[in-house]
């Protein structure tokens, strides 16, 4: 499915902003959705939807567990939870790296929706991804945190208003080391005291709330494995390095 930024500009009721997490999270869960396409460019189904309620009303993309394709490295039927427990660690971290995320039933079964963010098309995403955007690199931060397997320049959309958000995140939190990536330019470089009080707050909500809601979404293990992953930055207090028995870059990279 193709659209133009025009097209995706829901029509009637009132719009709500990502920044907006309570009221764009009840609008996700409550909302009745109504599917107007699909994203044929995604490996697994990942259908563009209207969601309205009690007069609000925005865009979002659903992928249902149904459509996604079995992967050798992850059980099968995880991928809409990976996303959901990727959006609340990007809370934890206070910096709201993925856009609201909630898993829920619909059209085709539960699966996962998320609010649609349109990036800038005048924002160049090749450059931005190899740039040292402090927003770009918050994402790098992220993505070591949940230990994602798959950031793809296309992954990043930046708004226009300065911020970053992320997408695609079912192929994260494997308790090995999988950090696949197209954001390398800080590896072994020292974290930034943002990025440190970031590891903290998740840190400790992951002896908490967090823990608790990750435990509903996620293996034990992979739990255990997200703390360990923060406990080891916040140790070292560096970026991470690539894997050596692993592609360092997804492909293909965009």
């Amino acid at each position: 499915m193709t659209q133009s930024s025009r097209d995706r500009t829901p029509a009637g009721g009132r719009t709500v902003s990502p920044h907006d997490t309570e009221t764009a999270e009840r609008l996700l869960a409550r909302g009745r959705l109504t599917v107007e396409g699909r994203l044929v460019q995604a490996s697994n189904a990942t259908l563009y939807c209207q969601v309205e309620w009690e007069g609000l009303r925005a865009a979002c993309v659903y992928k249902p567990v149904a459509g996604e394709r079995p992967l050798w490295d992850f059980p099968d039927g995880t991928l809409a939870e990976r996303e959901v427990a990727a959006y609340e660690v990007a809370r934890a971290t206070g910096w709201d790296l993925v856009p609201p995320t909630v898993h829920r039933d619909g059209p085709y079964g539960p699966g996962m929706v998320q609010l649609w963010v349109e990036p800038d098309p005048d924002i160049d995403l090749v450059a931005l991804s190899r740039s040292d955007d402090p927003a770009v690199r918050r994402m790098a931060v992220f993505d070591a945190i949940i230990n994602n397997a798959d950031r793809k320049i296309g992954h990043l959309l930046p708004p226009g208003d300065g911020h970053v958000y992320g997408c695609d995140h079912g192929v994260c939190f494997s308790v090995d080391y999988k950090l696949r990536t197209v954001l390398w330019q800080w590896r072994g470089k020292k974290l930034t005291p943002e990025a440190v009080e970031a590891l903290g707050r998740v840190g400790t909500a992951l002896r908490g709330p967090l823990g608790e809601r990750l435990g509903e979404l996620l293996t034990s293990a992979e739990v255990d494995a997200t703390r360990r992953r923060v406990e080891m930055m916040l140790k070292h207090r560096i970026h991470p390095y690539p894997p050596e028995d692993w592609p360092a870059v997804p492909w293909p990279p965009l």
